[in-house]
Parts: C-alpha cells; structure tokens; sequence
C-alpha cells in the first residue's frame, strides 16, 4: 500500500526540519539496497588512453558516451519499473524520487500539467515546464520557444530517466536551467505483453498495454494508456489517453533507424483553478465558484513523430540525424468576466492556439588519441521551427458564460531557433580529465496580426534573441571509487511566447521589451561509491541570474512577466542509491536551496493588480514557489516475484507564493508505503497485485503554488487519505 502520511511545517524553520529529517533517515538508513536511481561504470578507458567497455545502460543526457560517474556533473539516472506496485504511472513525480535538486509537484489539476522545477529554476512557470529542456528519445518536446510539457511521457513504455543539473545543461541551449530525459526500452528478445490496471479514490482508474518484441531486425516496443479521475477536487475532472510506440531497425553495415511516435489526447479536462487561504482552510476540496459559472477547462490534442538514423563508421566515427514533427492543438476556456473584455484592446477569455512544430539535428562524434590520451569530440548543429496560429475569443454570448464568443484575437506566432555546438572529453592524465563545451543559439520570434479594427491597431513585429554559452569541467579521480570535479558555465533564457504574449501594462501585442535571462553557473562535486551498488554524491552550486524574468501579473488563468534585475540560486545536494544487501535498496536525495532577489524592485499588490507597480521588494527577498529545503526516500524490499514492500518519504519546505513574501504555503512531509505479490502463472506469465494508501494521517497540505496569483487565490491542496489497488499481468 501507498500510505502518506502528513506532517505540518507552518513556517521556515519547521520546513527545514523536515527537509533535515528526510536526509538524516536517508543517511542513517544506508546499513544494508538495487537502486532505482542507477550509476554507470567506472571508465570509457584504461589510465593508459586504451579504450575500455562502455556500461551497459547508456547514459545520453551529456551528448557524450560517458559513464555518469565520469561526467564532471551532478547527473541522475532513474530506472523505470511500470510493474513496481510504487508507482502507478501516472505522473513524472512518481519517477523522481531520491533525485535531488528537482523538484515535480502534482497540482491535482491535469489542466495545467506538473509544476517542475530544478534548483529553483522553472518554478515560476503557471502551467507547463519552464527553464527546463524536456526530451523523449532524444527528441524534443520543448517548443523553440522554450516553453515544454512532461504530460506526453508515457511511463509504460519508459525504461529510464535521466535528469541533467548545473553547468553542463546549457549545452542543450534556450531555457536550460536543467535537462530532463525520458527513454523508451528497446523491444525484448522474446516477445512480451503487459496488461495493466489500477483503480482508487475519487472514481480514479487507469488502464494500460504494452507490448514489446523483436521482428527480424525490428525491435518495437508499443504502448498506450487511459487514465480516468474525478478528481480531488470539484470541478478537476480528467480523462488522459497516452500513447507511445518505438521501432528500432537494424539496417545492416553498422546503421540503425529509430522511429518514435507518440501521442496524447485530453478531450475535456476541467480546471478548479487556486483558492484562497480562507477557502482552503473552509474547504481543501472545493473550486474557485467562478470555476463552474465560467466552466474553465482545457482540451489538448498532440501528435508528434520522429526519427533518428545513425551510422558508424570503419574508423569509428559516428553520424547522427534527427528529425522530427508535431502538432499541438488547445482550447482553454479562462474566468475573465465580460467586463474587461469590453476594452476592445482585450483578447478574451478563450485561448486557442494551434501549433506546428519541428525541427532537425546533425551530429558528428569521433573519438581519437591526444598525447597519447583518449579524447572524444561531438560537433553538431540543430534548427528548430514552431509555427503558431493563436486565436481568441469572448468566454460569452450575450448572458450565457464559459461559450466560445466573439473572436478577439487573430495571428500567427513563429519562433525559428538555429544552433551550432560542439563537446570535448579528454583524459588528459591517468587521473585527470577535461570536458569542454562551446553553444551559439539565434532565436527569432516573429507576430503576424491579423485582428486589426479601428480601435485595435496592427501588433505585428519581431525580434531576435542571440548568445554564446561556454562550459568547462574538470575531474580529479584519487582512487577508482571517488571522483571529484568542478565545471563552470553560461546560460540563457528567452521568453516563452506565453510570457511575450501579454502586456503587463494591458495594452494589445506581444511584449517584446523583455528581455532574455542570463546566467552564470558554477558546481563543485564529488561521487562516491561506498561499496557494491552502493553510491553516495554531493553538489555544492551556484547560479546568478541577469535579467532575471519573474510573473507580473496573474489574474483569471492569465499571467504577464517582467525582467526584475538579478537573482541567485545557491545550495546543496546530497544522494545516497544503491544496494543495502538482502533485497533491500535505497534510494535518497536531500537538496538546501537559496533562491533570493538579489536586486530590489517595484511590485503591484491590488486586486485586481493594477498596472503601476508601487510596493517595493527589496533585495535579499525570497523568490516565490521555491523551498529553502526538499527531498526524498524510498526503501524497498523484495523481488518481482513474491512479496515486495515500499516505503517512500518526501518532504518540502515552506514556500514563498508572491513577491512581497506577504503569504507562504506550510511546509510538510509526507510517507508513502506499498506491497504487492507477484506469482509466476506459467513458465511464460505473471501476475502482479499490488495494493497502495495514500496520505495516512488524512492531514491537509498544499501540494503546490500558483506564484503571484491574482486575487490571492495562490493555493492548490494536496488531496487525503486514498486508496488505489493494482494488477499487471505479464505474458
């Protein structure tokens, strides 16, 4: 079973005694555990420059063929186990545990998707992913706008996941404050199907299939998902249908074609929209009234599909092309009343933008001899388009409201991204190596208006974003179990077309007076392998931000953004995964983050917020939706046969949900426990039944926060206690 269990922090010190706690029992519990959380071998090659065995799970965020211990960078690896009784499959979250630095929190609001955020990067964002690059087989699915969504992974297909921090993610280019990597498994040898379902509180089910094999020289593996809940709260219905299928095909002479596709489908999701502090503690379970008298929700409609050759060469090189295509469709109906929207510069209360999207990648990897030392060189070079037409509309006719109106907006918003990078790995020494990395980004977003009255004039325009990002690791290794490095490195971060496309200042147009973020980031490390299975890392880091971009205003499901000066986001990171012996494993992670306003500014507090921005923020002050301290713990006991236990902790500090600091949402803790039975059917089959609770002491929390959220409606609860039940048959 899943149980939680709730504990309370309501202020800073309280969260950071529970932050405390879940690295102390992490730490203290590392006495005898397979880690979900997985490390690769030592070495690509012997001290003497002579190639070495590559490990057996290939590590891919770095671009580099590198085992994860070897990289000069705090990388994370989480295996994917869809028959796990911990993890339902559900959301990313459930993947991360024992993962420090990010931080994925649920909104029980599949209207909006989950708020990720890395060492405090991204938590800004009102709905999808921010400052974070997003991948799905090496493709991405983050818009060239940087502006991406975890809701399309699909977890029955997944084999890993891997999660890039500091430095070395500005190497993937816009918005790169951390790098998130999802991977489908290959197809098996002998063929092998799936059928999974789960059914639980508030009328949730999920149901599921995969299949995956090998057809002469194709592996496939295929999977699809429904997934049903009336949700925790009123007015938070969802229905959720995934699907993902990947083909590997051998064509001989050292090639290989890879084929993804993959697809969502969300017909009619519904958006309580936050409360209140009064609501939530009158009612944790209820929605915003204006909810139901506007009928906010959201339909979202993605297919995309993607294909990467790959060719080695005689002399060992290898080429890499990646294409790829998508289209995404949505349809948001907001709160905003009919009142505003008789300014005839108003765009409506119904956003409906329509996007094409693709792009391509080239790359070249050759690996060679320096000073009689082995090095690795990848040169490459990408383009990315997005083509966007964004309509608007009334949410009213006449007295009826949450309707499709009048159109109100009419353009076309087109993002075209160009990059040239380059990466060099060299073991310089029999105890040293350099990583190098070098990435120029020209980005250029372009409005064509089509909605031009008298009283509302042409907007078109555009501008074009541009930067260079360099990085430098270096690794020090005093014995083959230790290692210790240091990287350095620049980043950037446009705006989103979401946060270019309003005004903060209520005037029709896009707001291209922002400007793009840039950051300096710097990580010192150290990786530790304290025996078989067993790895403890530590992460000291720092990033300064200019230009920092923050929310203006955020009012009726619509938020502006503004450049506020400098930020810092400064702390620590601490994980412990591995084998404990005896079929017990663990898995933890511990993060101490600061992230502070380093330059005063000018805020608005009315309601609704007004364009003049008169209550000053001074410097030093906190930055909403992000915790001083977080972190996870599972232990688990047992094998896919028989009985198999788990125990997962998670803890989060308080969090700061506006400029002013004026309110906070508690801190808490929470425990998780399952146990499920496998037994074997035949010599082929097996059958999984797993059982899980969740939230044990029914205790009230807030899951996650709406950051500068007009009318104070900052707040989105976390739900009680649930129950879900669970089979996977195997065959």
């Amino acid at each position: 079973m899943t149980a939680k269990i709730v504990c309370r922090a309501r202020n800073t010190r309280a969260g950071l005694l529970v932050g405390q706690a879940v690295a102390v029992l992490a730490l203290c519990g590392a006495t005898s555990v397979h880690a979900t959380v997985t490390r690769g071998v030592t070495s690509t090659t012997d001290p003497h420059g002579t190639p070495a065995q590559l490990p057996m799970v290939q590590v891919n965020a770095s671009l580099l063929d590198i085992p994860p211990f070897d990289i000069p960078a705090a990388l994370s690896v989480a295996t994917v186990a869809p028959a796990d009784a911990g993890t339902p499959g559900v959301n990313l979250s459930e993947t991360l545990v024992g993962i420090p630095g990010i931080l994925a929190r649920d909104r029980q609001n599949y209207a909006q998707d989950e708020q990720v955020s890395i060492r405090g990067f991204g938590a800004r964002a009102t709905f999808g992913v921010r400052s974070i690059r997003v991948f799905m087989d090496g493709i991405p699915a983050t818009l060239p706008d940087g502006q991406g969504q975890v809701s399309q992974f699909n977890l029955d297909s997944a084999d890993r996941v891997e999660v890039l921090r500091g430095p070395f993610s500005v190497l993937y280019g816009n918005a790169a404050g951390g790098v998130v990597q999802l991977w489908s498994a290959d197809g098996t040898p002998t063929p092998q199907t799936t059928l999974g379902m789960d059914a639980g509180s508030y009328d949730t089910f999920r149901y599921s299939a995969d299949t995956r094999g090998t057809i002469g020289a194709v592996d496939y593996n295929i999977a699809g998902s429904e997934f049903l809940s009336g949700g925790y709260r009123q007015h938070s219905r969802v229905r959720r249908e995934s699907d993902n299928a990947k083909f590997g095909i051998d064509l001989g002479r050292q090639r290989k074609l890879t084929l993804v596709l993959n697809r969502l489908y969300q017909p009619h999701t519904q958006d309580p929209l936050g409360l209140t502090r009064a609501q939530v503690d009158a009612d944790p379970r209820q929605a915003t009234p204006v909810a139901s008298l506007y009928d906010t929700r959201k339909s979202i409609r993605q297919n995309q599909l993607g294909a990467i050759y790959e060719q080695q060469t005689d002399n060992g090189d290898q080429w890499r092309l990646m294409g790829y295509y998508g289209r995404r469709s949505i349809v948001q109906y907001l709160s905003i009343p009919p009142g505003p929207q008789k300014n005839p510069l108003q765009s409506g209360g119904v956003v409906s933008p329509d996007t094409g999207y693709g792009g391509a990648d080239l790359r070249w990897t050759h690996r060679g001899l320096l000073a009689g030392r082995s090095y690795e060189l990848v040169v490459g070079a990408s383009g990315d388009y997005q083509r966007q037409h964004r309509t608007g509309y009334e949410n009213f006719i006449g007295s009826t409201l949450g309707v499709r109106g009048r159109l109100r907006r009419n353009e076309h918003d087109n993002v075209n991204d160009v990059a040239q990078y380059a990466q060099w790995y060299w073991y310089m020494a029999r105890r040293w190596s350099l990583l190098l990395g070098l990435r120029h980004d020209r980005v250029r977003f372009a409005e064509h208006d089509f909605y031009i009255t008298a009283s509302n004039p042409d907007d078109s325009g555009h501008v074009t974003y541009s930067a260079t990002t360099p990085v430098l690791g270096l690794q020090f290794r005093p014995s083959d179990n230790l290692r210790l490095y240091v990287s350095y490195g620049k980043g950037f971060e446009t705006p989103s077309y979401n946060e270019l496309g309003y005004r903060s200042d209520g005037q029709a147009g896009l707001a291209f007076n922002l400007r793009p973020a840039r950051s300096r980031n710097l990580e010192l490390g150290t990786k530790w392998r304290l025996g078989h299975g067993l790895e403890f890392d530590a992460a000291a880091f720092r990033a300064d931000t200019s230009n920092e971009l923050a929310v203006a205003t955020n009012q009726n499901g619509r938020a502006t953004y503004r450049n506020v000066g400098d930020a810092r986001r400064q702390g620590v990171e601490l994980s412990l995964a591995g084998e404990l012996g005896h079929a017990w494993r663990i898995k933890a992670g511990f993060t101490h983050l600061q992230a502070r306003f380093r330059s005063g500014f000018l805020t608005c507090t009315g309601t609704p917020c007004s364009a003049t921005a008169s209550t000053p923020v001074p410097a030093g002050s906190r930055i909403p939706g992000v915790p001083d301290n977080y972190g996870s713990l599972r232990l688990e006991h047992g094998d896919e046969l028989g009985w198999r236990e788990g125990l997962t902790l998670s803890g989060v500090g308080s969090v700061s949900v506006n400029d002013t600091d004026s309110q906070r949402a508690a801190g808490y803790g929470l425990v998780d426990a399952d146990v499920s039975y496998g037994f074997a059917l035949d010599a082929s089959s097996t059958l999984q039944l797993s059982a899980r609770v969740a939230n044990l002491a029914d205790r009230r929390y807030i899951g996650s926060v709406i950051v500068n959220g007009g009318n104070g409606r900052y707040f989105e609860p976390g739900p009680d206690r649930t129950y879900m039940l669970g089979a996977r048959l195997t065959f």
